[in-house]
């Protein structure tokens, strides 16, 4: 195991981890918002009782992201410290931001919102809740602003062997960032909405009792919000596709599995394998025409194959290997755009199952269960597409100016990476154990827990002599 593999891997892991709870926290943040404006515009205590108790769940996911993304810091330093080097002027204004304004704004509403329950109005405490969904959304926002710069560089100038920003506006009109940060949060509301759902499903398995209301409205608010955000991933996620035939034309190829160059219309690859070291596919399954619909929006234009593509590449910056791995990307791609249909169809068909008329969805069990264990299918789309933007670039860390194997460490060891990864692996496995657990435990004690346990620790610490101990 070479130093730039094992890098590579601890890279991996740490952002892959950390990118679990960004979506679970912004999506549940806006779950939990709607949640008490509901409760706000028509006072029905039953919202206040969601809006806390999934409360607690955004809690968990909040605390396990911030943990992870102290971590994912780490990274740059340890292992990459040329390439911090290389972008650190770049990287050093938008980070700054997220972390100073961004992330402080967003804990600091928080805090309102745990601690002022009773110390403030309703309409005023809502307006908490609202602020930590912006806030998480803007974070994400200037975090995305630095990663664009990796896929398409932009506002910069190369002195001394280090890019040098001269233009921060082109930073942020970037159009790269507005496809990945449309892209990602309609993804997190997507989650956000599935989780409510699935989980909410679970219950519904194993809980016959007056509770019941509370989880069928808990499914028929998540799957709304699964729908609306369904949709909105299925339109950030064509035009961000569309950009990439233009921007980065390999990591369109290979997500598709062309190593030569398409007719004139296109076939979509429903299902292919390829032989990389060879650069030819060894077979594929196509329906014709569908792929120059999804990249031009018409019934004609092909697509360049990744051998040309890999020619002109070596042309224009030099030669050595520019084809990403190509079976990963491909059915990556797929991986994510199936769960993400299904997901779709899953609220559409939710919705449609859980009419007033109609409420079959809640009597068959084999529909809760399949509604529980799409709880996991956000998971994995977002992580599938996350390894389709990165792994795409491939071999860059910025498109076109610098390379993986420029960006690593140059003091670092076979050993001491090997050392940290087993430490990372170990680490993460402990968090996810612990936020499972901490998950399931909320769901146990019921919406009705802290209530509950209120009114006995107001019996219990009642004077035994006052009138009202003996009615």
């Amino acid at each position: 195991m070479s130093i730039v593999t094992l890098a590579r891997f601890q890279f991996a892991m740490t952002t892959i981890f950390h990118f679990f709870f960004v979506p679970f926290s912004i999506g549940m943040a806006l779950v939990v918002a709607i949640m008490e404006t509901m409760y706000v515009v028509t006072k029905k205590e039953e919202y206040l009782r969601m809006t806390k108790f999934w409360g607690n769940i955004f809690l968990l996911s909040f605390a396990v992201g911030v943990v992870t993304g102290i971590i994912q810091e780490f990274q740059f330093g340890m292992n990459w410290s040329d390439y911090s080097r290389f972008v650190g002027d770049i990287f050093g204004a938008p980070l700054a931001v997220e972390a100073l304004l961004a992330f402080f704004m967003e804990s600091t509403f928080l805090g309102l919102w745990i601690f002022t329950w009773k110390m403030v109005s309703p309409k005023l405490h809502v307006v908490f809740i609202w602020l930590v969904t912006f806030a998480s959304s803007i974070s994400a926002f200037w975090i995305l602003a630095a990663n664009s710069f990796m896929q398409h560089p932009t506002g910069y100038t190369i002195k001394n062997g280090r890019a040098i920003m001269n233009n921060f506006g082109a930073l942020l009109t970037n159009a790269q960032l507005w496809y990945e940060f449309s892209h990602v949060i309609a993804g997190a509301i997507t989650m956000g909405g599935m989780i409510l759902a699935g989980l909410s499903a679970f219950q519904l398995l194993k809980r016959k009792n007056s509770e019941t209301s509370f989880y069928k409205k808990s499914i028929k608010i998540g799957l709304v919000i699964t729908l609306f955000g369904s949709l909105a991933v299925l339109m950030a996620g064509d035009l961000q596709m569309k950009a990439l035939v233009k921007e980065q034309p390999m990591k369109f190829a290979a997500a598709e599995g062309e190593y030569d160059d398409t007719t004139d219309p296109a076939a979509l690859t429903l299902v292919a394998w390829a032989n990389e070291n060879q650069h030819k596919r060894v077979f594929g399954v196509e329906m014709p025409y569908v792929l120059s619909i999804l990249a031009y929006d018409k019934l004609s234009g092909s697509i360049q194959g990744m051998n040309h593509i890999n020619k002109q590449l070596v042309k224009r910056y030099g030669q050595r290997n520019y084809y990403p791995p190509v079976n990963t990307l491909f059915w990556s791609f797929r991986i994510m755009a199936g769960f993400g249909m299904l997901m779709l169809l899953v609220a559409i068909l939710g919705l449609f199952f859980t009419r007033k008329k109609n409420q079959l969805l809640y009597r068959q069990k084999w529909m809760l269960w399949v509604l529980g264990l799409c709880t996991f299918a956000p998971f994995l789309a977002n992580t599938a597409g996350w390894l389709v933007t990165e792994l795409g670039r491939y071999p860059w860390t910025v498109y076109g100016l610098f390379t993986i194997k420029q960006s690593v460490s140059p003091n670092v060891s076979v050993t001491s990476l090997l050392i940290s990864n087993i430490v990372y692996f170990l680490l993460f496995s402990g968090l996810a154990v612990t936020m499972i657990g901490l998950v399931i435990r909320e769901l146990k004690k019921g919406p009705d827990y802290e209530e509950k346990r209120l009114q006995e620790e107001q019996r219990s610490s009642a004077d035994p002599f006052d009138k009202g101990a003996f009615e």
